[in-house]
C-alpha cells in the first residue's frame, strides 16, 4: 500500500531546537540507521521504523557511507525505502550522511582527502537515490591529511549543490575550532558536530559543547545509549538477538557485565522518574540546551516509540542529578 504520512505529524509533540546559530531546526530526538538498516537485516522492521518516526514528527534521518553491515547496505536500503515512501515529502526531510571510515580498497578509500570525500559523496547519492543530502559530514579527523583540504572538500560539496549543509564528526574541541574557522572563512560555516555523548562517554564535556557554543555549532549525540547498554535490555544478562550477542557490530559481552551495577543503579532512578533507563538517557542529553538533538537507534517501532517518549520529561531536580553523578562516579 502507498503510505500516506499522517496528517497530524507536526502535532504530535516533538519540539525542534535551532542548530547552532543556523536557519535549521532539528528534532530534539533524530533517528540513525547506523545499525538495523543493514543488508543483514529486515527491509520492512527498517520501513516500519522510518514510517513511526516521520508520522511523529521525526524530519531528521541520519546515515553514513559504510553503515550496514555490508558498508553501503543502509544507505541503499534507505534508498529503496525513499523511493517507495518519502520522495513526495523530500523537502519536510533533513538526511545526512558522512564519510572517512573504510569504504573500498586502495589509497583513496578511507580517512579525509578531497578525493574520497567527494567520490563517497557521489556514490552516496547513487544509493539512496537523491540529488542531493541535506548534512554531509567528515566522519572522523585525518591526522596524514591538511585540515584545509579536508574542509574545502566539505566546502566543495556544498557550493556543488551536492550538500546543503558541512559538518563533521568525532573531532576533539581544539580541532574543531580550527575546522570551524577555516570553513567560516571559505563562506560555507560548520552546522553541526556529532559527537559520541552518554551517560558513560562524556568526553565532549571537556571543552567540545564549549567550543560549540562560541562557534554557532549545533550538536547532535550518537550513541546516547551507549549501544543499549542504557537501556533495560541487559539487566539480566544478554538476550538473544540483543547487540551484544550478534557477531558484528561494537557492542561486545565483555564490555557488558562491567556495566551492569550502574546499570541497575540507574534504572532505579529512572523508575522514581516514571520513565524507562533508555528514555532517562536521552533526556540526561537534552536537558542541555547546547545539544540541539539525540541520534536513537532502534530496532523495532515499539522501541522507538519508547525512545521518543523521552521528550516528555527532560526536567531533573537538583537532587536527581546528584544521584546520577554519584552513580556513574562510583
Amino acid at each position: 500500500m502507498n503510505y500516506i504520512p499522517s496528517e497530524e505529524r507536526y502535532e504530535q509533540g516533538t519540539n525542534y531546537r535551532r542548530c547552532g546559530r543556523s536557519g535549521i531546526k532539528l528534532p530534539e530526538i533524530s533517528l540513525g540507521l547506523w545499525h538495523n538498516f543493514g543488508g543483514v537485516d529486515v527491509l520492512e522492521n527498517g520501513r516500519d521504523m522510518l514510517r513511526y518516526a516521520f508520522d511523529q514528527g521525526i524530519t531528521h534521518f541520519d546515515l553514513a557511507n559504510n553503515y550496514g553491515p555490508p558498508p553501503g547496505s543502509a544507505e541503499e536500503n534507505f534508498g529503496v525505502i525513499y523511493k517507495k515512501d518519502f520522495l513526495p515529502f523530500r523537502d519536510e526531510l533533513i538526511i545526512s550522511t558522512k564519510a572517512g571510515y573504510l569504504m573500498w580498497p586502495g589509497p583513496y578509500g578511507e580517512w579525509g582527502s578531497r578525493k574520497y570525500l567527494i567520490s563517497s559523496l557521489d556514490q552516496s547519492l547513487k544509493r539512496m537515490g537523491l540529488e542531493y543530502v541535506d548534512i554531509f559530514y567528515s566522519h572522523r579527523p585525518d591526522p596524514d591529511t591538511p585540515l584545509e583540504e579536508t574542509m574545502m572538500a566539505l566546502d566543495y560539496a556544498v557550493r556543488s549543490g551536492k550538500a546543503l549543509y558541512a559538518g563533521i564528526s568525532n573531532y576533539p574541541a581544539e580541532l574543531t575550532k580550527k575546522a570551524a574557522a577555516i570553513l567560516k572563512q571559505l563562506g560555507t560555516p560548520c552546522l553541526i558536530h556529532q559527537p559520541k555523548y552518554s551517560m558513560f562517554e562524556r568526553w565532549v564535556e571537556n571543552g567540545l559543547l564549549d567550543v560549540a557554543e562560541e562557534e554557532g555549532i549545533g550538536v547532535i549525540a550518537f550513541s546516547p545509549l551507549a549501544q543499549g547498554l542504557l537501556t533495560n535490555r541487559y539487566l539480566d544478562g544478554i538476550p538473544d538477538g540483543s547487540r551484544a550477542a550478534k557477531s558484528w557490530g561494537y557492542l561486545r559481552e565483555d564490555q557488558v557485565e562491567p556495566a551492569l551495577v550502574k546499570v541497575k543503579k540507574l534504572n532505579e532512578v529512572a523508575k522514581l522518574r516514571d520513565q524507562s533507563l533508555a528514555q532517562m538517557a536521552i533526556a540526561w542529553l537534552l536537558k542541555d540546551q547546547r545539544v540541539t538533538s539525540v541520534l536513537i537507534g532502534a530496532s523495532s517501532v515499539v522501541q522507538l516509540k519508547d525512545n521518543l517518549a523521552a521528550a516528555t520529561n527532560l526536567i531533573f531536580t537538583n537532587d536527581e542529578l546528584s544521584l546520577v553523578e554519584q552513580i556513574l562516579k562510583s
